[in-house]
């Protein structure tokens, strides 16, 4: 019960810190959004798995086409790829000019900044996970299931262990036992230096697509 009031403290103070300092970028954000594609501001992406399962709404900043969902489920090449890197892209065409910008610098993350306002997610956690990708890689990945249980425990993060070592370069197999031993650890001290190395990675620009 300690480690959990404290980490709610944590949340809170950092995500309105966090907040209210990086209001001048989210807002210049924004307008450049508006003005290199049509379209919304947030991203439209399918809903991520929470705590204990409980699906929930990723706020992040919009980097890509409107339609790319529909675009990747049309496109078998694309799909393909998609799943085969992690579903991620490499040089992914759905991805505007200043989609790419702010991907490279984790600028379209801020927005998560409120979710964890919300109580959806925390500073520090595992990563979100789409509800198919979980099915899809523990189907490939079997052995994963007992570490998939224990993430779910706790609430996705803005930053993690994978996020500071590699992120998209870690395969599922490796990052769900990187983050069930982050769950288990139940360490304010350790999410602190997360939060402290997320920085020189972001800056690093390490494994960001």
């Amino acid at each position: 019960m300690t480690y959990i009031f404290f980490k709610r403290a944590l949340d809170l103070m950092g995500s309105v810190l966090g907040i209210i300092l990086s209001l001048p970028v989210m807002l210049v954000t924004v307008l450049l959004i508006k003005l290199d594609s049509p379209g919304p501001i947030f991203a439209d992406t399918p809903m991520r798995v929470g705590r204990n399962g409980k699906l929930f709404k990723m706020y992040k900043f919009r980097s890509m086409v409107v339609g790319a969902h529909d675009m990747l489920q049309k496109d078998p090449q694309l799909l393909k790829q998609y799943k085969q890197n992690s579903y991620k892209i490499q040089d992914d065409p759905r991805v505007t000019r200043v989609g790419k910008f702010i991907r490279k610098v984790s600028i379209d993350e801020l927005p998560q900044l409120f979710n964890i306002v919300k109580g959806e997610m925390s500073l520090v956690g595992p990563r979100a996970y789409y509800p198919f990708e979980l099915e899809e890689q523990q189907e490939e990945y079997p052995q994963t299931e007992k570490f998939v249980k224990i993430i779910l425990q706790a609430k996705p993060g803005l930053t993690g262990v994978w996020q500071t070592s590699g992120r998209s370069e870690i395969n599922f197999d490796k990052r769900v036992q990187m983050d069930a031993t982050y769950v288990e650890r139940k360490s304010i001290i350790f999410d602190i230096l997360l939060v402290l190395k997320t920085i020189p990675a972001v800056l690093a620009r390490r494994g960001a697509v």
